[in-house]
């Protein structure tokens, strides 16, 4: 998986942070009607970028662990989760989604805004899988987003936005029937002297078949897997392909 600079960690922490403050809050109230969520069993939040999604768990008195492997991502982690920190309600590790073992054992683990199509190939989500099946306490869920292959033929964009301090050229390409959207980012932040600094990133959102990543995950333990929109997790969908973002509910 990629591990993001300090550039692109800076420019997410400001400008991408709303999509997980939007959606943390809903998976948390499906959450708090589980099993595991009375039973107040802990949060993995995988690939947690800047932590912005952690909140709408702590808030509601979840202890949560903050997993991603850029230390750049991290370091405004730290940040915006620093009183949580400090009374050891919420812990952050580096690591990567692919590749990771943990002592403790939670009650759900959630990732948000894509993260997971940043892996690189089918084989690395199911490594994945086969990671937070391991990290998830019996009757534990799986929840996050993924962007379908019609979802990603809206990736046609050049886009800017521009912070006063920081200034983000966005290009997305995608044509449609390959196995990866590339997204090309341009920023230049304000430092301290007043003088401009440059970053280059480029990012890709692999094409994940609905069908087999649910297929995967009954490979990897879980009991049931389904595709739902935000606003109903417990509905399954009939035609995920057809969405342009689903979000995958998984129960173990």
């Amino acid at each position: 998986m990629q591990a993001y600079g300090p550039g692109f960690a800076h420019a997410y922490n400001w400008r991408w942070g709303a999509f997980a403050r939007w959606a943390a809050p809903q998976i948390a109230a499906f959450y708090a009607q589980t099993i595991a969520g009375q039973q107040r069993r802990p949060v993995l939040d995988l690939c947690c970028g800047s932590g912005q999604g952690a909140p709408a768990f702590l808030e509601r008195g979840y202890a949560v662990t903050g997993l991603d492997l850029s230390p750049h991502m991290l370091a405004h982690a730290r940040e915006n989760l620093a009183p949580y920190l400090a009374v050891g309600r919420a812990a952050l590790v580096l690591a990567d989604a692919a590749d990771f073992a943990l002592e403790q054992r939670f009650g759900l683990a959630v990732s948000l805004y894509d993260a997971l199509n940043h892996l690189p190939h089918p084989a690395s989500l199911q490594s994945c899988f086969g990671c937070v099946a391991a990290a998830l306490a019996p009757g534990g869920w799986l929840v996050f987003d993924l962007n379908t292959r019609l979802g990603l033929r809206h990736w046609n964009v050049t886009s800017m936005d521009d912070a006063g301090e920081s200034v983000v050229i966005t290009h997305s390409s995608f044509d449609g029937t390959g196995a990866q959207a590339v997204l090309d980012i341009t920023g230049f932040l304000r430092s301290a002297d007043g003088r401009y600094e440059r970053f280059d990133e480029r990012v890709y959102n692999t094409v994940f078949e609905i069908a087999a990543v649910l297929a995967g995950l009954r490979a990897a333990g879980f009991a049931s897997a389904h595709a739902a929109r935000l606003d109903d997790l417990s509905a399954p969908l009939d035609e995920p392909e057809r969405e342009a973002r689903v979000f995958i509910v998984a129960h173990l």
